[in-house]
């Protein structure tokens, strides 16, 4: 008779943890992390087959993609009032419009790629309007 008392105990517990571990302790539990621990790369994936890469970006155009992009929900600019944290500050590295383009079309953990070539939402044309964006005004 003593099995099934066991049992019982061991299932309540186990459900129990599951019901703790699920609603985060009390904590409010996001998808991201807060910071991003790291270096930014100040050059280029040896992949120059990128498209992007060899249109002329439009800096006013890519200030509306960085926009509606969400890319202030992730990276500081001082221009675009972004106030992001969970990528790289833009204003501090000053990317390169090839890393830039680099970045934003094949992406890089946690950022997803936004190229439509890989799947994201953002034509060649846009991501060379973004970096031409980002290039020029980062930390000015």
């Amino acid at each position: 008779m003593r099995r099934p008392t066991i049992a019982a105990g061991a299932v309540a517990v186990a459900l129990l943890a599951f019901l703790v571990a699920g609603c985060g302790g009390g904590k409010t539990v996001g998808a991201v992390p807060d910071t991003v621990v790291g270096t930014l790369a100040t050059t280029p994936s040896p992949d120059a087959s990128l498209p992007a890469l060899t249109l002329k970006g439009d800096a006013t155009a890519g200030k509306q993609v960085f926009a509606s992009g969400g890319c202030g929900g992730c990276h500081t600019l001082k221009d675009s009032a972004a106030t992001g944290n969970v990528g790289p500050n833009l204003d501090s590295t000053k990317p390169a419009f090839e890393l830039v383009v680099t970045r934003v079309s094949l992406g890089k953990s946690p950022m997803p790629a936004f190229s439509k070539a890989k799947g994201g939402q953002l034509e060649d044309q846009q991501i060379a309007d973004v970096a031409q964006y980002v290039s020029t005004v980062a930390g000015h």
